[in-house]
């Protein structure tokens, strides 16, 4: 039976603004040229991710054919492409991801390109769990990128945007746990407070959090992003005009990654990433790190700086790196990035 033909969905106006209508955007394999002209305007394309410092990434783990490497977060796999350059078809490199949308995307993606199963081998699991990514094999070189992926940041239906309107899931694996909604009503006023605080350094979380729960005892719901950034904007509306809308946005960027960090137990997974990852290491292994706000980065500096001093690296990043303006400018993403490294001893 022949399969009926399909139109593409049309859009209002002459360029699509729902996620779902930028079909060129969402394949980059057949529009290259679109994707590019997007790419050179300092936006990422729907459904891509640009990778961050790849540069000084490279020149920091000096990785060489024939090497055994672990991406942490193999995410769009941009990273993991130029590493798998650098081993020019000799070597394996190992790589782990939660997302089963996005990590079986990559995985075709990087097996077209030529990167199959002989020099890459991915596994569906939490980088904490990087003792079982590959049982008894040392790296000579470790990658740990802990931003979220643009892919996941720009689908509405995954949450992680108040863009635009979407269930509150913010789950980096859909399949298992539970969504931020359901989160929001676990917890009781005081205990989201804290969470904001702890998680984004929020300065009107109490405020925020009272907002939510008068919402809650109205017998309102939360279930939205959007839901969530109108509760936001009402909370601060005692602010001056104008100042009102940058500290909305601003406020709305943290609550959300608070939650997403409480949702996915970042916190927790980095603690055991980072007391892991020495064992994992060959002699003179290298290790780089990619964070994207303080919570993070106050981590990997204590960890790495603990372990330095007790002789489990031999030297130790003691500054960040941070990307080069033009960077920033190319991939306005890439503006809260901090880049610190470690060698084992």
């Amino acid at each position: 039976m022949e399969q009926e033909h399909k139109r593409r969905v049309r859009y209002q106006g002459t360029h699509p603004r729902n996620f779902r209508e930028k079909y060129k955007e969402l394949n980059p394999e057949k529009y290259g040229d679109d994707v590019e002209k997007v790419l050179q305007s300092g936006k990422t394309p729907a459904g891509m991710h640009v990778p961050i410092m790849v540069k000084e990434i490279l020149d920091f783990l000096e990785i060489q054919p024939g090497q055994t490497g672990f991406d942490a977060t193999l995410g769009y796999g941009g990273h993991t492409r130029k590493m798998l350059e650098q081993l020019q078809g000799q070597g394996h490199l190992y790589a782990t991801d939660v997302d089963p949308i996005e990590s079986e995307k990559t995985r075709k993606r990087l097996e077209d390109l030529g990167y199959g199963p002989e020099i890459l081998t991915i596994r569906r699991m939490n980088f904490a769990q990087l003792d079982q990514a590959a049982p008894g094999i040392l790296f000579d070189f470790v990658l740990a990128d802990l931003g979220v992926s643009s892919m996941q940041i720009d689908d509405p239906e995954r949450g992680f945007t108040f863009k635009y309107d979407g269930p509150l899931d913010l789950r980096l694996d859909p399949t298992s746990g539970v969504t931020a909604a359901q989160r929001l009503r676990e917890l009781d006023e005081e205990e989201l407070s804290a969470m904001l605080v702890e998680n984004s350094d929020e300065p009107y979380a109490d405020r925020i959090a009272r907002a939510v729960f008068q919402v809650f005892q109205r017998g309102g719901t939360v279930d939205t992003t959007k839901q969530l950034a109108a509760i936001i904007e009402d909370a601060l509306s005692f602010l001056p005009a104008g100042e009102r809308k940058e500290a909305v946005k601003k406020s709305c960027q943290r609550a959300f990654q608070a939650l997403r960090i409480d949702v996915n137990s970042e916190f927790e997974s980095l603690y055991s990433f980072l007391d892991k990852l020495p064992g994992v290491l060959k002699p003179g292994g290298r290790a780089a790190i990619l964070t994207f706000h303080s919570g993070e980065d106050r981590l990997v500096k204590q960890a790495f700086k603990q372990q330095l001093r007790a002789g489990v690296y031999s030297a130790a990043a003691q500054e960040v790196t941070r990307p080069s303006a033009e960077e920033c400018f190319r991939n306005p993403r890439a503006r809260s990035t901090k880049l610190r490294w470690a060698i084992r001893a």
